[in-house]
């Protein structure tokens, strides 16, 4: 799969940094990620595992064969709307150039006003589903954990628009909270599943600018479009959520996204953020269920990363489904999941 020899080029988009960056507090890696093998799951964790091999696989599976049909993806967010938030969580909605963001903080937790620590969240769905709405409970545990307002953007998805424009929106997203008065060792890149892509393919372009964000903290992430090596990890015919087929399906829709999306008269590169990796992008913390295939993109991120000297932790969850962390407070081990990393982003914007 190719992929543009450099992150990102001049576009005019630039970010004009308000006052000189604060120098990095934290050491580089010694060459190696740090990996932390967690308790095994409870019997409410197998009990989520097993309702999503029961409901959501199957009808994965199914779209698997027919991606191409005009599913209703927008439909769970939409039905998302009726789950009603944590008592006293404050959201406002924010309008970006291209899309909306939601800004949410729990309770107790002071405003947006650009003077303390700021989490930028990426929703995972596959690029093609989920938003503010679906990860609207878990955005405000984690705000809550990190004593820190989140902005959620609602980025433009596949297939209707290609995968770089929703880079584009998690940048301008980035860029208002610059413009808010938050610096970037005040801000952490945040996201699950597609959203861990997203938050380490925007990492890199804000590295070609010179900006260093606080962290990146993902969740079950997909780091890479291209599937060889995830194919032949052990977990791909025992996730409880994905079947074999389903990243197969996807990469077809992402491909095809970004044949339809023209930019400066060439159909747009499907971008690959494990060939962009290099010395300087924030450190980087990796919670992943130890049962699912997305287990083989956290681990390889976390190697070339650690190689290239940016400190890695990566946290295995044996038994876990994927993004576990939704089934908070249900579940404890998602919230004993979420309170480390608030604790880890209060820690890296201190």
């Amino acid at each position: 799969m190719t992929a543009p020899s450099k992150v990102f080029g001049p576009s005019g988009r630039t970010i004009n940094a308000a006052r000189v960056r604060k120098p990095r507090r934290f050491p580089v890696s010694d060459g190696a990620p740090v990996e932390v093998v967690e308790d095994g799951p409870s019997i409410a964790g197998r009990l989520f595992a097993l309702g999503a091999m029961m409901t959501i696989k199957p009808t994965i599976a199914v779209g698997s064969y027919a991606p191409r049909m005009p599913w209703p993806f927008g439909l769970v967010d939409f039905a998302a709307r009726v789950m009603r938030p944590a008592p006293g969580t404050v959201r406002a909605t924010i309008g970006l150039p291209n899309c909306t963001a939601q800004l949410i903080r729990a309770a107790g937790v002071l405003p947006a006003d650009g003077k303390r620590s700021v989490i930028l969240y990426l929703h995972g769905g596959a690029f093609l589903t989920c938003g503010a709405n679906s990860h609207g409970r878990l955005v405000t545990a984690l705000s809550r954990f990190a004593d820190s307002p989140a902005l959620v953007v609602n980025y433009r998805m596949i297939p209707k628009h290609s995968i770089g424009q929703a880079i584009d929106d998690c940048y301008d997203a980035y860029k208002w909270l610059r413009l808010k008065g938050y610096e970037p060792d005040q801000i952490v890149l945040a996201g699950d599943s597609a959203g861990g892509y997203l938050s380490l393919a925007l990492a890199e372009r804000l590295h070609y600018e010179d900006e260093l964000p606080a962290a990146v903290v993902t969740m079950s992430p997909l780091f890479e479009i291209d599937n060889d090596s995830r194919a032949q990890h052990p977990n791909i015919g025992s996730d409880a959520m994905f079947p074999p087929k389903a990243f197969k399906a996807l990469v077809e829709l992402v491909e095809t996204s970004a044949r339809r999306h023209v930019v400066d008269g060439q159909p747009e590169q499907v971008y690959e953020p494990l060939d962009h990796i290099e010395t300087g992008l924030p450190r980087t913390l990796i919670h992943v269920s130890g049962s699912e295939v997305l287990l083989n993109d956290a681990r390889k991120a976390a190697h070339m990363l650690a190689a290239a000297g940016v400190p890695v932790e990566v946290h295995i969850w044996p038994g876990q489904m994927h993004v576990f962390q939704l089934a908070a407070p249900a579940v404890k081990e998602a919230t004993r999941s979420l309170k480390q990393i608030g604790e880890y982003i209060r820690e890296a914007t201190w």
